[in-house]
């Protein structure tokens, strides 16, 4: 639900994603209705298979529903092509994945560059790589950093573009626990100084305290949506 009078950033209607296999037919997602508020904070979670990752691609331009409607304010994504798929992506999604995806060869600042090139109104990727707390670290390979700097690394490249939205599949799920919080702290910071709509895919249930709400998918469909009346930080949170 949007508070009354406030158009969501989302409106989601009977989405539908089936893929054909040589077993027969997997039902990703099936029929699913939800409204996301603009700057809102979401968690997907839910047991592989259930269809949360489905859903966040499908959001993100990287994935066709085969049934449904989605809608990001006036552009619907179910009927775009291909090119107008391409434009948003670039211009208002940034992703972040569980596998930091880095170019071994370039350093941090040259890994953010090679978004803030193409990106409408980006900041620059020292400024992005100061967000994330790694100014000193700007000049190192991906080699060179650990685990969690290089999904810091990762966070910068996709907000160095201000998205609007900010797409997060498992973003610890390579990570120890302190290196997850700190990431997930870096992702909450950077969400409020951007104003982007976040969207987080987990299967660590406790990641659901950093967010507005929670939905809870099985078997394709929401199964339950929890309000969160007060948020916790991630270093609040128990793991």
């Amino acid at each position: 639900m949007t508070a009354v009078g406030v158009a969501p950033a989302f409106d989601i209607r009977g989405l539908s994603k089936v893929y054909a296999t040589e077993a027969g037919e997997v039902h990703a997602l099936r029929g699913v209705d939800l409204q996301i508020r603009s700057g809102e904070t979401l968690v997907l979670l839910g047991p592989s298979g259930s269809g949360k990752s489905t859903l966040l691609n499908i959001l993100g331009g990287l994935d066709r529903a085969s049934a449904g409607v989605a809608r990001f304010h006036d552009f619907e994504l179910t009927t775009a092509s291909d090119r107008e798929l391409t434009r948003y992506r670039r211009d208002s999604v940034g992703f972040i994945f569980q596998f930091f995806n880095l170019v071994p060869s370039l350093t941090a600042r040259e890994n953010v560059a090679l978004i803030t090139e193409i990106a409408r109104d980006p900041m620059s990727p020292e400024e992005a790589l100061a967000r994330v707390g790694l100014s000193e670290r700007m000049d190192h390979f991906p080699a060179q950093l650990s685990g969690g700097e290089q999904q810091r690394v990762a966070v910068a490249r996709a907000i160095a573009k201000r998205p609007d939205l900010l797409f997060c599949d498992e973003p610890t799920g390579s990570l120890d626990s302190q290196s997850g919080v700190r990431v997930l702290e870096v992702i909450a910071e950077v969400t409020q100084a951007v104003g982007a709509t976040t969207m987080i895919v987990s299967h660590n249930t406790a990641i659901g305290d950093m967010a507005d709400r929670v939905v809870r998918f099985r078997d394709g469909r929401i199964a339950e949506i929890e309000v969160n009346p007060q948020k916790r930080s991630p270093q609040e949170m128990s793991w």
